[in-house]
C-alpha cells in the first residue's frame, strides 16, 4: 500500500470457516450401512483436504446452541477455498448439515512496527517518496520481511493441533471521537504494541491465528484461538478487555467455541455416543 498512515501486512493461507447444525435424528434414522458409507466418504475427503501441501482442514464439535460442527479450511488460493467448499457440498453427509454461518478471510501478519521502520529507512536514504526508486526499495524491504525465517513459516503454518478452538470476528471502532482509523500512525502502533504484550504473556498456553477479512466478510478481522485448556480463552480475552486497543476501540462479533477432533473420529461425532478425540499425528 506504501501509505505512511497505513500499516503493511503479509498474507498467507486463505481461510474459510463454516458452521453447521447437524440433524442427528435424521442421521440416526438411516441404516447402519448408509451411515458407515456416508461417514467414510466424508472422512476420506477431510483427510484429503488436510494432508496436501496446498491446504488444510480441521473439524470441531461446537458447544452451545449456535451450531454443532465447524469446518475450517485453509487454501493457498481463493479458488482453493471455493474448491473445498464445493467438495464438501457434494458429500452425502451434507444433506444432514444445515449452514448456520461462515467466514472468509486471509491469514495476516500485521507490520505496524516494521512499516514505520521501512518509511524511516527510506527517508534516511534521501529517496523521493513514491518515486520509482522509492517504490522499488519499499517493495524490496517488505519482501525481506516475508522471507525472514521468523515470519515466512508463520504465513503457511498448518492449523494448530490443540484440543480446544475458539473463533470470533472483530472490528476496530469508527464512532465519533473513538475512530481507530483517524488516530495518528504512531498512536495506533503504540496501542498495538501494548495489545501484543498481553497476547505474548500467554505464550505456550494459546496459539493465535489472525486473519484479515476487510472486503471479504462483515467484520475486519477474524481471530482463531487454540489451546489445551478452554479456560485460557476466558482469561486471555478478559485480560485483553482492559487493554485500550480493545477497551476503547474493539467491537466483537459472535464467539464460536468447541472441541477439535480428528477426521478419523468423525463417526464418533456423528453417532453422538461419545466425544470424538483429537488424535496425535503418527
Amino acid at each position: 500500500m506504501r501509505d505512511p498512515n497505513v500499516p503493511e501486512s503479509l498474507e498467507g493461507w486463505w481461510i474459510l470457516h463454516r458452521m453447521f447444525a447437524f440433524d442427528r435424528l435424521a442421521w440416526d434414522a438411516l441404516s447402519e450401512k448408509r451411515r458407515t458409507k456416508f461417514a467414510t466418504h466424508a472422512r476420506d475427503l477431510f483427510e484429503h483436504l488436510r494432508t496436501g501441501p496446498d491446504g488444510d482442514a480441521a473439524l470441531a464439535q461446537l458447544v452451545g446452541h449456535k451450531g454443532d460442527l465447524q469446518l475450517t479450511h485453509y487454501a493457498r488460493t481463493y479458488e482453493g477455498l471455493a474448491y473445498a467448499q464445493a467438495l464438501v457440498d457434494k458429500l452425502e453427509l451434507r444433506a444432514y448439515l444445515t449452514p448456520l454461518g461462515s467466514y472468509v478471510s486471509v491469514l495476516e501478519l500485521g507490520m505496524y512496527d516494521a512499516t514505520g521502520k521501512i518509511h524511516d529507512q527510506l527517508r534516511e536514504r534521501g529517496l523521493e517518496a513514491n518515486s520509482p526508486q522509492w517504490v522499488e526499495a519499499f517493495d524490496e524491504l517488505v519482501r525481506r520481511q516475508a522471507e525472514s525465517p521468523y515470519v515466512g513459516p508463520r504465513l503457511f503454518a498448518k492449523i494448530p493441533q490443540r484440543r480446544y478452538a475458539c473463533f470470533y470476528p472483530m472490528n476496530k471502532k469508527r464512532d465519533g471521537a473513538d475512530n481507530w482509523f483517524m488516530l495518528p500512525f504512531a498512536d495506533r502502533a503504540k496501542l498495538m504494541t501494548e495489545h501484543g504484550k498481553v497476547g505474548r504473556s500467554y505464550h505456550g498456553q494459546v496459539t493465535q491465528v489472525i486473519s484479515g477479512s476487510i472486503g471479504f466478510d462483515d467484520y475486519e478481522w477474524g481471530v482463531d484461538l487454540y489451546a489445551d485448556d478452554p479456560l485460557v480463552f476466558k482469561k486471555l480475552v478478559y485480560e485483553m478487555r482492559f487493554d485500550e486497543a480493545s477497551a476503547r476501540y474493539g467491537e466483537f462479533g459472535a464467539f464460536w467455541t468447541g472441541l477439535q477432533f480428528s477426521p478419523s473420529e468423525l463417526h464418533v461425532f456423528l453417532d453422538g455416543d461419545a466425544v470424538p478425540e483429537l488424535l496425535s499425528e503418527g
